[in-house]
């Protein structure tokens, strides 16, 4: 309540809360039996050896039709290792974009508008209450929720949760 309000007049602010789980960390492994692997002579600067010598690697990665070509090195055992570096880093890459693009859609999900009308939960500290307004639960034990004891709050909205999953699975039977 701000130091002008003479009047008692009860003042309402709204947040928005997400909780999820830590990002997981994970490598991209590769399988083999999908990489196609294509050994050429190299071009450009360099003489007669390199257009002689199959050194030149080219990656074909079916499942994502990506393509990786390295013919910085004279040896096709170590152009091959680096463009396998550079398949794995680009799938990694990708694998990261899709996981980044999954978690903004599940953030999306979980948030409305943040407008008062998509309100969850009200704390009312002068008649030390909370409303759950999903499942129309009124408790006055503020002070003891906000402590940490919500169970009765967890198992009544478990129960309303069990309620719907049946009253969906009775509907599908």
């Amino acid at each position: 309540v701000p130091q002008t309000e003479t009047q008692g007049r009860v003042h309402t602010s709204a947040a928005t809360v997400i909780v999820l789980p830590e990002a997981e960390e994970f490598d991209v492994e590769l399988d083999m039996s999908e990489v196609r692997i294509e050994r050429t002579t190299s071009t450009g600067p360099g003489g007669q050896s390199v257009n002689t010598t199959y050194s030149a690697i080219k990656l074909h990665h079916e499942p994502t039709g990506m393509i990786v070509s390295c013919q910085d090195q004279k040896s096709s055992h170590k152009n091959l290792e680096k463009a396998l570096k550079v398949l794995r880093s680009r799938l990694y890459e990708m694998e990261l974009a899709k996981k980044q693009a999954a978690d903004s859609e599940k953030r999306k999900s979980m948030v409305s508008s943040g407008d008062r009308s998509a309100k969850i939960r009200t704390y009312n500290y002068p008649q030390g209450r909370v409303t759950d307004h999903r499942i129309g639960l009124t408790l006055y034990d503020l002070s003891n929720i906000m402590n940490g004891d919500i169970q009765k709050l967890i198992d009544e909205l478990q129960l309303a949760e069990n309620t719907e999953l049946l009253k969906a699975n009775n509907e599908i039977l």
